[in-house]
């Protein structure tokens, strides 16, 4: 994805699932692992990743949004110093998949919580702003129409 400083390589990968049963748009259950990882093309500069626990995935066209909670990241590397592991700050992504010749495919990514402040809402995630650089996502959207 797009980041505003050169040399910083951000990529994103999702494996999440929902179970819609009492409600068209929100989840009764939603299971999966997502992963952030921030490289910096910087000698000696460590890349920093979290693995997070979906909690919930909501999709509806070509969009979708997933939020989890960190369960691991690099040791020792800003998101453990900040307290996010140890708070299990809830993170979340959005996705707009864009369609043949629609233009690039586009990413939004939250950032933590700070100590004090309240978590991220569960199925919240800021607009999918940034776009895509390489790669790219498949959105399987299985809910009836």
């Amino acid at each position: 994805m797009y980041f505003p400083a050169p040399g910083h390589n951000i990529w994103v990968t999702v494996d999440a699932q929902s179970e819609f049963t009492n409600s068209p748009s929100i989840p009764t259950r939603s299971w999966g692992t997502f992963r952030i990882y921030h490289g910096v093309d910087q000698p000696g500069v460590p890349a920093n990743w979290g693995d997070f626990e979906v909690d919930c995935l909501t999709t509806g066209g070509p969009t979708a949004t997933v939020t989890g909670r960190l369960v691991r990241t690099t040791p020792g590397g800003p998101w453990e110093q900040a307290g996010y592991l140890e708070r299990h700050v809830r993170m979340g992504v959005s996705f707009y998949v864009a369609g043949k010749g629609a233009g690039p495919s586009r990413i939004g990514l939250s950032g933590g919580t700070p100590e004090g402040e309240p978590l991220l809402t569960r199925c919240m995630a800021p607009a999918a702003d940034a776009p895509v650089l390489h790669g790219g996502y498949t959105l399987k959207d299985r809910r009836p129409s």
